[in-house]
């Protein structure tokens, strides 16, 4: 009976549609994972931290919920057409890929295949990284007066517009950077790692992000200038901690993930979309792992150690 239902898991087709979905839309399924968590698991974790000025917690809360729209709504721009045409390379190869591509990497199963498409399909969230944080802190100062009363000083208007392309292009365009010996080189050779890209991808992201975020911070003239340290500390504070845990975290739950792999490779043998699946599920550990500690667990530290480091940092000049 056990084994029946063990069975049962790893052949459900909802669990493989979620699955094919994940490896599709990656990217997409991180920013909704995203803005789900920072609207309300994060701000409520970081409003009940203990012993913080009522004022740093609202900062961080306002950081937290603009960055969550903010990436939902730059990534699903930028991801989705991308996902869009890679899932067209993935139906009809031939059309979009060189001869040699064909051969070389011979898509759209195969490893170094999988893993050119990943990249290009989690790219979205490094590519809109300065300006996710260009727009999270224009966004802060209005957080602020429409959630906690706090006025925001008069300031302009700024816009940011993203030209619109033709899927059938961009899918040429992407056909055209597998094309080039080199990418086929890299791929070939870092093919075996195909596994922990996501999970590379998703701490190189966070980097570059509080990276930006830190030094357009620290320009901005619509936060006060006395919140602005501890939030910077605050936001270097979740990322390091996050990328520690979550590669940590990430390790020991591999082995178990691993089995389950191969249960599942064994269970699906012979199904078409089976590479799909093995890439969701890639995608889909690491996604939680780093989203349950950065959201759930480290709102309460981050923001407690961050304005001890502020306060420490200003008695010490």
């Amino acid at each position: 009976m056990q084994v029946r239902n063990v069975n049962g898991l790893l052949n459900n087709k909802f669990l493989k549609k979620g699955l094919e979905t994940l490896s599709e839309h990656g990217a997409s399924f991180a920013a909704a994972t995203s803005l789900v968590m920072s609207t309300t698991v994060r701000p409520l974790a970081i409003l009940a931290t203990p012993d913080t000025e009522k004022e740093n917690k609202q900062y961080a809360c306002a950081q937290s919920i603009g960055s969550g729209v903010i990436k939902f709504g730059l990534i699903e721009t930028i991801a989705f057409p991308i996902e869009t045409a890679v899932k067209k390379m993935d139906k009809n190869p031939k059309k979009y890929l060189s001869s040699n591509t064909l051969k070389t990497l011979t898509p759209p199963d195969s490893r170094a295949y999988k893993l050119g498409t990943q990249i290009m399909k989690l790219s979205a969230g490094v590519i809109t990284a300065i300006p996710k944080s260009i727009l999270t802190i224009a966004l802060i100062p209005i957080i602020m007066d429409k959630l906690f009363k706090h006025r925001k000083p008069e300031q302009e208007k700024k816009t940011l517009s993203f030209g619109a392309r033709p899927i059938e292009k961009l899918a040429k365009g992407l056909g055209n950077v597998l094309d080039k010996k080199g990418v086929q080189n890299f791929l070939k050779k870092n093919e075996k790692n195909d596994k922990n890209i996501a999970k590379h991808i998703t701490a190189g992201n966070d980097i570059l992000l509080t990276s930006s975020f830190a030094v357009l911070t620290n320009k901005s003239k619509d936060i006060k200038e006395n919140r602005k340290k501890a939030l910077i500390y605050n936001n270097i504070i979740s990322t390091g901690a996050t990328l520690i845990g979550g590669y940590f975290v990430d390790g020991v739950m591999k082995k178990n993930t691993d089995t389950f792999v191969e249960k599942f490779k064994a269970a699906n043998k012979g199904d078409p979309k089976l590479a799909k699946y093995i890439e969701g599920l890639h995608i889909l550990r690491p996604a939680l792992i780093f989203a349950a500690i950065y959201y759930g667990i480290l709102p309460i530290f981050s923001t407690y150690i961050a304005e001890k480091v502020d306060k420490y940092v200003n008695n010490k000049r």
